[in-house]
């Protein structure tokens, strides 16, 4: 089986190849459209800037690329936010695989506590709607660190509540995203990075 993952101006690039490499699985980083359009599977990872890396990702042609895709595509993160239609990080449009909207979370404040961004840490996921989420999945904890987050809509495929409830994947097709780090999350993770790989 043939594995990419999208190489491109974001960060966790590696730690997602480390997490295939601990699962048995070999991948190639690659920006060469003819072996992404030729994979099995496409892991689309990220961690950055909207505006930036969607203005990257149009001048090397590889929206065009994402968007045509009919392989399983997995998106991680700031993979997830430019799969939505737009950003508020710097007003961007995005890629328009789903029609969720990407919005910036707003301190919610308490006379106990201010709740801090970014969101950062190890919340549940749950109502999981997805081919890559087994059973045991359900409730179960995952890594986040994110300011923006998808809205709850059509393609929402698990939910997490940090602040107010969010997309903590989204699910359309051959399209997969999560908004929290399966590379991250353990034995959770290394679970949906699985039955991703399996599909």
């Amino acid at each position: 089986m043939k594995i990419v993952i999208i190489k491109y101006n974001a960060g966790n690039i590696e730690s997602v190849n480390n997490a295939l490499n601990r699962l048995s699985v070999r991948a190639e980083i690659t920006a060469d459209p003819e072996k992404i359009k030729n994979a099995d599977k496409v892991i689309f990872p990220g961690v950055g800037e909207a505006s930036t890396t969607m203005a990257y990702l149009r001048k090397h042609k590889l929206d065009e690329l994402i968007i045509s895709l009919k392989q399983p595509v997995l998106g991680i993160c700031l993979g997830l936010q430019l799969m939505c239609s737009h950003s508020e990080e710097n007003d961007t449009d995005c890629l328009g695989i789903f029609n969720e909207k990407v919005k910036r979370f707003v301190p919610k404040h308490r006379e106990e506590y201010i709740t801090k961004i970014p969101h950062m840490g190890w919340n549940s996921i749950s109502n999981l709607k997805s081919g890559i989420f087994s059973k045991e999945i359900e409730n179960q904890y995952v890594y986040f660190v994110h300011s923006f987050y998808a809205g709850i809509g059509e393609h929402t495929s698990a939910t997490c509540n940090y602040i107010l409830p969010f997309s903590a994947a989204l699910q359309k097709d051959n399209f997969y995203a999560t908004q929290f780090h399966p590379e991250k999350s353990g034995l959770v993770g290394a679970k949906i990075l699985e039955n991703f790989i399996n599909l």
